[in-house]
Formats: structure tokens, C-alpha cells, sequence
């Protein structure tokens, strides 16, 4: 049975550590899928998966971004990753903010991976995180207080097992 752990972790290096597109799709099937769901970016199939992270990932994310793991489940093809990536957005990321100008602010941001395999090579990645948090983070959503999003305090709550819950609910019942 091939080490798919492995395979991931090699995958998620050649992305974030080696920046190496060539390297990232070499863990991945002929057939694989990309999606980022909240965006539907990504692209279909080996070629494509590598032009899309070699000409559009890769190179867009900030030099200070960092990928801390949170927690993993794996089956067995199957694999769902909780992760917090945090950064400052310095430069045009199209993958996550198609058509936004870098803010120069700083995001944290919890994500979730759900990655499928076959024959030890990776089939899929369909990527998932809260869009309005991330904006609210970068000053793009418009009166943010208004509406039920949390911002940085999305990534406190998860990583912060003191962090007090419910803080939404209480904002609404307290107006």
C-alpha cells in the first residue's frame, strides 16, 4: 500500500517549500483535479494543474507565508487535512482574490484539504476556507460588524482552545 501521507506531504514541499511545479505534479495522477471551492479556481488534468501552479500558485503567494498543520484524518484513499495558512498579502494572489490589488495586510486563515488518491498518486484536491473571512481580513468586505463573519477571530477560535465561542450569537442578541 503506498504511504499516502507521504505522497501528500511531498506534494504540499514541492508547493510551499520548493516551489517547484514540475515537483508538485509528479505526486499526481494524468486525470488529477484542482479546485479551490470558494473561488472555483484550480484547473483539470496533469498539464494543466502544472501550468496553473507554476504560472498562478506558486509564484503568488507571499515570501512570509506559512502552512501549520492542524489536524489529519486519513482513510484509505483519502486524505482531509485541517491547516492554517497565514501570510501577508503583498502581492497579487489570483488563485484566492482574482482581480483584488495587494492590501499589505496580514491574513490567517484556517483551510481544508480533502484529498483523493488512486493507485498511490494523487486523483483530487478540492481546497476549502471561509471567503468573508479572508476578505474581512483584508479590509474588502464593507461593513463586516453587520454581518456574521469573523475575520482573524475565525483562526483564534480554532487554534486557541480558550478562545471564547458564540461570540457572534451574543454580538446579534446584544443589538
Amino acid at each position: 500500500m503506498p504511504d499516502l501521507v507521504a505522497v501528500w506531504e511531498a506534494h504540499m514541499a514541492a508547493e510551499f517549500e520548493a516551489k517547484d511545479a514540475r515537483a508538485a505534479v509528479a505526486t499526481m495522477c494524468d486525470d488529477t483535479l484542482l479546485i479551490h471551492v470558494p473561488v472555483a479556481t484550480g484547473a483539470r488534468g496533469r498539464d494543466a494543474v502544472e501550468r496553473f501552479y507554476a504560472e498562478v500558485f506558486i509564484p503568488s503567494w507571499p515570501a512570509d507565508t506559512t502552512v501549520e498543520p492542524g489536524s489529519r484524518t486519513v482513510g484509505g484513499e483519502r486524505i482531509v487535512d485541517e491547516l492554517v495558512v497565514s501570510g501577508t498579502h503583498d502581492l497579487p494572489m489570483p488563485f484566492w482574490l482574482p482581480g483584488v490589488e495587494p492590501t499589505g495586510r496580514r491574513f490567517s486563515l484556517p483551510h481544508v484539504a480533502v484529498v483523493a488518491f488512486r493507485d498511490g498518486l494523487i486523483a483530487s484536491e478540492h481546497i476549502y476556507w471561509d471567503q468573508a473571512s479572508l476578505l474581512v481580513q483584508l479590509g474588502l468586505l464593507a461593513d463586516a460588524e453587520s454581518l456574521p463573519v469573523l475575520g482573524v477571530a475565525q483562526t483564534r477560535a480554532y487554534t486557541d482552545a480558550t478562545y471564547p465561542l458564540n461570540e457572534l450569537v451574543e454580538r446579534v442578541s446584544s443589538t
